[in-house]
């Protein structure tokens, strides 16, 4: 995935209240439906500048969080540095789409908003289940199917998802008791864009 617009934005990302918003939403939706405990191990892949992390961070144990943009791990690295993300938290350059799985192992793997820039779904959704531990938990927020009006510069992602085809998706990476909700949403140019969470378990 190409990183040149993230790497842009990483600088100003959180100024903007409404993406602090909606981290706040997928958040409350994972500990809804997940329900993690406080040793949790968790996962955030395209974590971004870690907001989904930041609002779970009391709720669950050790945190790492995957991007592969630089300018988004920049940010991280000095979140963690000033204490808005936890002093143990790791912050990975990973793409699984190209890279392999790392030998860890987590409790809660969770992405917001990253699955729709992802050429090879399956790769990364089976990714997703090798790093969980039996039993363990996934939580994809993302769009629901969109016109293609939702990004304003030249994107070559897919226009959000039909949820029985996401569901589809984790049940084929090998994920049980899949389950797709309703989030949150985003407003935009007068429009208002549907956000699902989409859940299982690693069977």
């Amino acid at each position: 995935m190409d990183t040149a617009h993230f790497d842009d934005k990483a600088a100003t990302w959180d100024d903007d209240p409404d993406k602090v918003a909606r981290a706040g939403d997928v958040a409350r939706g994972v500990l809804g439906v997940a329900q993690p405990g406080p040793e949790a191990r968790v996962l955030e892949y395209g974590a971004g500048t870690g907001l989904v992390t930041q609002a779970l961070r009391d709720r669950v144990g050790a945190v790492t969080l995957a991007d592969n943009s630089p300018g988004m791990r920049a940010v991280l690295q000095q979140k963690v540095a000033a204490g808005a993300l936890p002093a143990d938290a790791r912050v990975w350059d990973l793409d699984l789409e190209s890279q392999p799985v790392p030998d860890d192992r987590f409790d809660l793997v969770v992405s917001s908003m990253v699955m729709h820039h992802v050429s090879d779904l399956p790769s990364v959704l089976s990714g997703f289940a090798s790093l969980l531990e039996v039993g363990g938990q996934v939580c994809v927020a993302d769009l629901d199917s969109e016109d293609g009006s939702f990004h304003s510069y030249e994107f070559g992602g897919r226009h959000g998802f039909d949820r029985a085809e996401m569901a589809a998706a984790l049940e084929a990476a090998g994920f049980r008791d899949v389950a797709v909700t309703d989030c949150t949403q985003i407003e935009r140019d007068g429009r208002t864009y549907p956000v699902f969470l989409a859940s299982g378990r690693k069977a």
